[in-house]
């Protein structure tokens, strides 16, 4: 292939980012758009970039200590990415790449004013923009100074900001290459930027233009505030005129200066109305090119738009994509924040759970959504909705009202139109009677065993076949009309029991206290059952010793604990363990996600604090203080209220509703143990058949199949053949998507919509959330967001974004929990109250607001955290 040093920016499209880089790539697509004013220039190729940086001295070793540096240890940052700017800038432009990009400037003008700026091969991407991470020239004239800035656009590859931004995205330095553009000057009445949808809200429909007078470098350094303006359907429907006291104005020498403005002129606006329409029209035209919102960087000269940058705007969040492709209004509400798992998931996670799901669900940023519009279109459904809602989650019902009260996005249905019974269905009398729950539990059991059995005997797209029918008994088992009786006679107590003793009584929450230790709740049992399992291995030095040594990644240590001393039944016990509870993991909905039983080590920290944190025989000794606990509080509400007017009845009524919450709440976590234990079963079975495919030599690696969904991979079994760059899209993808947090409420529009706590009953600088489990303490923060470096001392409150059921073994060791994520019927709150830790959930951000190791004081009767000094 002959190396190319200089194209012009009409020779290139959207696919030659390895030749010109991200920037160069758009320039040269915005240039090839019908009715797009794109100023000529050139661009100087990487492969320029490597020929001089292979003709100068080896920086490797710098690079390869660039590598392991911490991105937050900034001397070394500073220091080693300086010397490595300072060696590509003394690097002589070998004379025929030299002669070429002159060439390219006679072409042009060899005097006119050009913007140097570079173009890295990992910026202005669909899934990391980089805006801002390397330099651009402004109004430099003349060839020599054209090839000393093209240098200069080189070493800026290695400023700090853009080393520091690479570190924490995780892109090595060796793998990004600079090209750099060469752009006639613009002289401007105006600049600015434009965004197509709307950067805060995420609205697609709603454009906002940001401008100023003169260079747009004004803007971009934030020399001045912009007048900013909110464009509509063809219509300016906000605007804010800034007053602009100063702008940059290009040097006729060469350079850029800052200028005051005038006195009469500085709140003027920089565009009328007309000339923003204008602008937000051709944004409109460069976004359907592209496919996706754009932000632009625009000119304005001599009344004509020009265009020198567009890239996608990579922080909005996803809208998913109706099926039907309608162009209707539709509202979604986020599955993740239901299920406690609001990180992306992997395309086989996401349509595993699609298949097995009882509703349909949408996928937008690597997490799932349900259309909730036609139940909201419909007043009965509606009231249904939001009252479900509200009890588990009030920021969703917040959310989903602010849509409601817009008044026109989402359609009016008559009661009678199609959008099926209120969320939750009507509650159907069940009696109370525990055989109920061991039946199912035991129904559940023997549905099991039998896919265990039956799926052994089935490879290649036979397996596939027999999944299908799987799915179909998974979602019969999960939609048992049994079962639903039981989760909701259990759940429909502990809220009768809350609002009638804070009526009859003036109690707040009462239920919590009844629920304590209530039996048959696999998820609590698991986390006593890890306490019996520190039970075994506490007398035993050599084992706890080892086990310290032991890290996430070492799969083999479980054989190893056989040579020690005691190490036979340290083993026994965390198999025995593992047996049980093996099929539990964090973020558990996502089928593709490690195990315990996969990766043992993972529990080995939270053993380790059990050891340490705790007595033998703790775990008997909790459940049985909760117990007593919970039937003490029975005793003394049904004694408060038989003093009361009409007290027997009121009695009689809770000591049913009592029994009830006892009888049924801890089948709460049951059916979600049975899900995951079925999706460990299907994940033998798919990963038996991605091994195959690996020594076929089809896939480089069984987890590949991770990349795939359901249906491609029955297809990739079939035919034995796999579209590589597909599975390496979808890698790239599902590593921007972590970037991206998932709003509970989204709207066709795009907007995200995450509710507020409409409360001033709290004190100021109070963190406000969802109280979910009664009761108040005070101690340190732990903020832990991977269970794998659990380190805990007695007295401590968890502090994460979400707790799905694997992390209830932590609850035994911490004293309150904080979660942002979180409702009141959520696993996390479940264990809580089982447990008796109070709780605070849903509160925005807590992660970042309170540090690891300050003093906190959790509220979980009113629902507020407090900061302590």
């Amino acid at each position: 292939m002959i190396e190319q040093y200089v194209l012009d920016l009409r020779e290139i499209d959207g696919e030659q980012v390895a030749v010109v880089g991200g920037k160069g790539a758009h320039l040269g697509e915005l240039s090839r758009i019908e009715g797009v004013s794109v100023p000529g220039g050139f661009c100087v190729t990487t492969d320029a970039f490597r020929r001089t940086m292979a003709e100068g001295p080896s920086i490797d070793d710098r690079l390869d200590q660039l590598s392991r540096v911490n991105p937050d240890d900034r001397e070394a940052i500073r220091t080693l990415s300086a010397e490595i700017r300072r060696t590509i800038e003394g690097i002589a432009i070998p004379d025929d790449l030299a002669a070429a990009i002159t060439r390219a400037l006679a072409r042009l003008g060899e005097q006119a004013a050009y913007a140097v700026r570079s173009s890295a091969t990992a910026e202005d991407l669909p899934t990391a923009s980089f805006a801002g991470q390397q330099d651009t020239y402004l109004n430099v004239m003349g060839p020599t100074a054209i090839l000393q800035h093209v240098s200069r656009c080189w070493a800026s590859l290695f400023t700090e900001r853009a080393v520091t931004y690479r570190l924490r995205s995780g892109v090595d330095h060796r793998t990004v290459h600079m090209a750099v553009v060469v752009q006639r000057m613009v002289f401007p009445h105006a600049a600015g930027i434009l965004f197509t949808a709307d950067p805060v809200t995420g609205n697609r429909k709603t454009a906002t233009v940001d401008a100023g007078f003169g260079l747009g470098e004004a803007l971009v350094s934030g020399l001045v505030n912009p007048d900013v303006f909110k464009v509509r359907e063809g219509e300016v429907v906000a605007k804010t005129i800034a007053a602009k006291q100063r702008a940059v104005h290009a040097l006729a020498a060469g350079g850029t200066r800052e200028v005051a403005i005038d006195s009469q002129r500085q709140e003027e606006p920089a565009l009328t109305d007309a000339q923003v329409v204008r602008l937000v029209q051709l944004g409109r035209r460069i976004e359907a090119h592209f496919g996706r919102p754009q932000d632009i960087e625009w000119c304005l000269a001599d009344d004509d738009f020009r265009i020198v940058q567009s890239r996608p705007i990579t922080t909005l969040f996803p809208v998913p994509v109706p099926e039907t492709g309608d162009q209707e209004n539709h509202v979604y509400v986020s599955v993740g924040h239901q299920q406690m798992m609001t990180d992306p998931m992997r395309p086989l996670g996401l349509s595993m759970w699609q298949l097995t799901a009882m509703v349909p669900m949408h996928e937008a940023g690597g997490r799932l959504f349900v259309d909730v519009t036609r139940r909201l279109a419909s007043p009965a459904s509606r009231a249904g909705l939001l009252d479900v809602m509200g009890r588990g989650d009030p920021l969703v019902r917040d959310a989903l009202q602010t849509v409601l009260d817009r008044g026109d996005f989402v359609p009016a249905l008559p009661d009678a139109g199609p959008g099926g019974p209120p969320a939750g269905g009507a509650s159907a009398p069940i009696e109370t009677d525990p055989a109920i729950v061991t039946e199912l539990i035991e129904r559940s059991e023997e549905s099991i065993a039998a896919l265990e059995r039956e799926i052994r005997t089935k490879t290649g797209p036979a397996l596939f076949d027999f999944l299908l029918e799987a799915f179909e008994e998974h979602k019969r088992v999960l939609g048992d009309p049994l079962s639903m009786q039981a989760i909701m006679a259990g759940m429909e107590a502990t809220w009768w029991l809350n609002d009638k003793l804070q009526e009859w009584l003036g109690e707040k929450n009462a239920a919590d206290t009844l629920t304590l230790s209530a039996p048959d709740n696999v998820t609590s049992e698991m986390g006593l059952a890890l306490l019996d399992v520190a039970d075994v291995i506490r007398p035993h030095p050599e084992v706890v010793a080892f086990l310290q040594g032991v890290g996430v990644e070492d799969e083999g240590f479980l054989d190893e604990l056989a040579k020690l001393a005691g190490g036979t039944e340290a083993r026994d016990a965390i198999e025995a363990y593992l047996d049980r509870y093996g099929i539990r993991c964090v973020g558990e909905i996502d089928i593709t996600r490690p195990r315990w039983r996969e990766r043992p080590a993972t529990l080995v920290p939270v053993i380790l604090d059990n050891v340490r944190n705790f007595e033998p025989g703790a775990a008997e000794r909790r459940f049985e203080q909760g117990r007593l606990k919970a039937r003490k509080k029975e005793q003394d509400v049904l004694s408060r209220l038989r003093a009361l007017p009409d007290g027997d009845r009121k009695a009689d009524e809770a000591k049913r509703m009592i029994d009830r919450v006892r009888t049924f709440i801890g089948y709460r976590e049951y059916p979600k143990y049975g899900i995951v234990s079925r999706y460990f079963v299907y994940k033998q079975a798919l990963l038996a058949e991605a091994e195959r495919l690996v020594r076929a030599g089809v896939l480089p690696e069984k987890e590949d199949i991770f990349y795939l969904t359901f249906q491609e991979l029955h297809d990739v079994v079939r035919s034995h053949q796999v579209d590589d760059r597909l599975i390496q899209q979808r890698k790239d993808a599902f590593r921007s998507y972590h970037a991206l947090t998932p709003p509970r409420v989204l709207t066709s529009d795009g907007e995200a919509v995450n509710g507020a706590y409409r409360r001033d009953d709290v004190p100021a600088g109070a963190l406000i959330g969802l109280p979910v489990s009664n009761g108040t303490v005070e101690g340190r923060a732990r903020v832990i967001l991977d269970l794998a470096e659990a380190d805990l001392e007695a007295g401590d409150i968890l502090v994460t974004t979400f707790t799905d059921p694997s992390w209830s073994p932590l609850f035994v060791g911490i004293t309150g929990l904080v979660t942002e994520v979180g409702g009141l019927m959520t696993h996390g709150a479940v264990i809580a109250r089982e447990y008796g830790l109070p709780a605070v959930v849903g509160v925005e951000r807590a992660t970042r607001l309170i540090r690891d190791g300050q003093r906190i004081r959790v509220h979980g009767t009113d629902g507020y955290v407090e900061i302590l000094p």
